[in-house]
């Protein structure tokens, strides 16, 4: 548009018409001041988005604690390590308090790892990720224990984690369906507008010899055909509604992400601190002689007490895992309670689990030379330590079976004898005596089962993919009301099937159990083969491939590692299964909108291009020039970016299935109504034009005539489809007032242009009689009206054949 304007300003200061050059020149310099005031609204949304999602950290800086944010560390300086906070950058611990740091985000070892502090350098690569008393920390990794500081070494795509996620960019992210059809449709209309003005100044020159004319006639049919409108119109809407998504906790890294949440077929998410609370309590305890339930608070019976112990002794103490922290608040819950550990008592050796063995063991010394042996973990790895014999493995199995059919998530503990003489390297070296099972239950969101219900109202599946237990995972996906019918696939069978057969499989499966995060990548593969629009959470690097391959990638914000949320296209900043049903319908308002000004915008050019290019090809004066086109354009750009972007969402927006991937924004039952809208207020305003010439009122009377019905019915477009299926009342809510400010700038300008004699000239316009200008108003008027009412009852029939 901006380059248009500018060749038909040099076109007419070339031929000597310097008030008309000078007109366009000045709005040409009124688009580039409109674009950039939109881009700059656009700006500011998302920049207060990026300051949501950029990580802080203090630094220690000319002898002064600042906070700052973590992209901003550079290798040299001092920055601070606390307990529950993501490392920043990597780095060599310099301070430290009992600082213990959960590294499995680089080694999959949930066991955290202390931290000792040295003064001088570690060595080009320093000690790997993973092991005791290292001084070097790693950025993405969490300090679960003490405090301290550390000086860094690397940052960005140089550290442990930045290689991880370098290896990510071999999965190219797919572009949205919008992004898409898109493309398209800019395409198809610039393409059509080209060759038309093309033909235009070809025929013009040809059949009436008058080349400029013929350029400057192609050059309004041009401005008239570019759908300059698509790009900024989507620019603005994803802007804006990633900042309508952050005000309810939920954070658009790629805006363009936001109208697939509004297409999606089915949620793929994570149990714990999603659908539940992530707020472990102690709710069973079972030894071979009891089964005794319990409450927080309340006293554990003297038959389930040393399993209690025992569970607590194989735990750490202020750990950030849920487990641990519910074990502790269980055996210490009365005052006065000590639990199992004495002051004196000194960790002497740590076991950690491992992919082969998912069970821990901790070695205590009482000071007196005398060792205790702790271990809990997966009850079948549990059960291995021991050696049981079938029969007991077989019976202990069906209690756990029992124990997850509740709900409940089952740890099993053993105690062991330690030998006088040194330790073993391996845990499984160690006589152990099963002490029993404990049960734990993480309560249920009380959002979820009403998000799950409106997801399912809306034709979304909602799906669990869960590392727990294949029966605690029916039941909770039971409460949480996610079908259940067909069973749950486990991660052992799910590695068994072919990619046909698992395509097959989870086209009825909704439950998903002892799923490894590296197999999600393939439940995401299966399920967009079977043709589904996925949205998947995940929390962890392991999760990143899945995160990014699914159209929709969900990270957690509170959770999550920064690997997975730079996979993502989506945070949630509360972890929240009822924010991503939240999402949803923000998505579809989103799109619906957009759906509004697209039809508008076909609609609107219908006239703008046949006024431009008939009473040219059918021997008339030109009626629309240049000027009016973008004077036209003018109203057009801030009703699309400010009155259809804040229309209330349908109160229908949920009780409708999702559209399909492949349907575009503009498909063609909405494209004929745009047509049908448009081409009604070009044949009224052609008429207006052709019927004022007839009746000797002149060319410039008869523009006047057009432009004014042409302005009218420009707005009243706007109000017919903004207020498709919300109703008129609509217009007058509070979220109506830019349209009103809109409209009553444009007629503001039009009454300017057709009194001020020197906008007359520069406009070719005339003074009408208001009688005249009162009938173009009333004429145009009601052919919007029939066709809008035209579109409506087309859509009306399609969507009853449908049916």
């Amino acid at each position: 548009m901006f380059l248009l304007l500018l060749m038909a300003a040099g076109i007419y200061l070339l031929i000597g018409d310097l008030g008309e050059g000078l007109l366009l020149a000045f709005f040409a310099v009124l688009t580039v001041g409109l674009v950039v005031l939109q881009e700059r609204r656009c700006a500011h949304a998302l920049d207060a988005l990026r300051e949501l999602a950029t990580p802080q950290v203090n630094v220690l800086r000319d002898g002064r604690v600042r906070r700052i944010a973590a992209r901003d560390l550079v290798t040299g300086d001092l920055f601070a390590l606390g307990e529950g906070e993501r490392v920043a950058a990597d780095g060599v611990v310099r301070e430290a308090v009992g600082i213990s740091v959960d590294e499995s985000l680089l080694t999959g070892e949930s066991v955290p790892v202390r931290k000792r502090a040295v003064s001088g350098p570690i060595g080009v690569d320093g000690p790997p990720p993973g092991g005791d008393d290292f001084p070097a920390v790693y950025a993405g990794t969490l300090v679960v224990a003490g405090h301290g500081w550390a000086e860094v070494t690397a940052t960005g795509r140089r550290t442990q984690v930045g290689r991880i996620g370098a290896s990510l960019s071999g999965i190219d992210a797919a572009p949205t369906p919008l992004q898409r059809h898109l493309r398209r449709l800019v395409r198809a209309f610039g393409l059509a507008a080209l060759g038309a003005s093309a033909l235009l100044v070809t025929w013009y020159g040809w059949q009436r010899g008058d080349w400029m004319q013929g350029l400057l006639s192609a050059i309004a049919l041009g401005m008239a055909m570019l759908p300059e409108e698509f790009p900024m119109a989507l620019a603005v809407f994803l802007a804006l509604g990633a900042w309508r998504l952050a005000r309810i906790r939920v954070l658009a890294r790629r805006p363009a992400a936001i109208e697939a949440l509004g297409s999606a077929t089915i949620l793929c998410v994570d149990k714990t601190g999603t659908l539940t609370e992530n707020r472990m309590q102690v709710r069973r305890l079972v030894t071979a002689d009891a089964d005794v339930p319990v409450q927080t608070g309340s006293p554990v019976p003297e038959p389930v007490r040393r399993l209690l112990e025992v569970s607590m002794l194989a735990s750490r103490r202020g750990g950030a895992d849920p487990m641990d922290r519910a074990l502790f608040a269980q055996g210490e819950a009365r005052p006065g309670d000590a639990g199992p550990l004495r002051p004196d008592w000194r960790l002497e050796r740590e076991y950690p689990l491992t992919p082969q063995l998912p069970a821990t063991t901790q070695v205590w010394n009482d000071g007196e030379g005398r060792r205790c042996v702790a271990a809990k973990g997966a009850p079948e790895a549990v059960f291995a330590l021991c050696q049981l014999p079938p029969d007991s493995r077989s019976a202990w199995l069906e209690r756990v079976r029992d124990l997850a059919q509740q709900g409940l998530r089952v740890l099993a503990v053993a105690e062991g004898l330690a030998p006088d003489s040194v330790l073993p390297d391996r845990q499984n070296d160690i006589d152990f005596e099963l002490r029993g099972l404990v049960g734990f239950e993480d309560p249920l969101r009380a959002s979820v089962p009403a998000s799950v219900e409106q997801a399912r109202a809306a034709g979304i599946a909602v799906a669990m993919v869960t590392g727990d237990h294949a029966q605690t995972a029916l039941a909770v996906a039971a409460q949480a009301g996610i079908d259940t019918r067909a069973g749950v696939l486990s991660g052992d069978e799910l590695a068994r099937l072919d990619d046909a057969a698992l395509t097959r499989a989870v086209r009825q499966v909704r439950v998903f159990a002892r799923v490894l995060p590296e197999q999600k990548l393939r439940l995401v593969e299966a399920l967009k083969r079977g043709g589904e629009t996925v949205a998947m959470t995940g929390d962890g690097v392991n999760d990143a491939p899945a995160l990014k391959a699914a159209h929709i990638g969900i990270a957690m914000g509170g959770r999550g590692t920064d690997v997975a949320r730079e996979a993502a296209s989506v945070v949630l900043l509360d972890d929240d299964f009822g924010s991503i049903v939240a999402a949803v319908r923000m998505g579809r308002r989103i799109f619906d909108n957009l759906r509004k000004v697209m039809i508008y915008i076909t609609a609107i050019h219908v006239p703008i291009a046949g006024l431009s290019l008939l009473p040219v090809l059918f021997g008339l004066p030109a009626l629309m020039l240049p000027a009016h086109v973008v004077l036209t354009e003018m109203v057009i750009d801030p009703v699309c970016s400010l009155a259809f972007e804040g229309a209330p969402e349908d109160p229908r927006v949920m009780q409708r299935p999702p559209r399909q991937g492949d349907e575009g924004i503009v498909g063609r039952p909405m494209l004929w109504q745009g047509l049908l809208q448009g081409l009604f207020l070009l044949a009224a305003t052609l008429v207006l034009y052709v019927g004022a010439l007839n009746l000797g009122r002149g060319a410039d009377i008869a523009r006047t005539l057009a432009v004014v019905g042409l302005t009218a019915g420009n707005l009243l477009l706007v109000a017919v489809n903004l207020t498709a299926g919300l109703g008129w009342r609509c217009l007058f809510a509070p979220t109506a007032r830019a349209f009103w400010w809109v409209a009553a700038v444009a007629f503001a300008a039009l009454g300017l242009a057709v009194t001020v004699p020197g906008a007359q000239r520069l406009l070719q316009f005339a003074q009408s009689a208001t009688a005249d200008l009162l009938l173009a108003l009333g004429w145009v008027a009601g052919a919007v009206a029939l066709g809008a009412f035209s579109g409506a009852a087309t859509q009306w029939r399609r969507t009853a054949q449908l049916a």
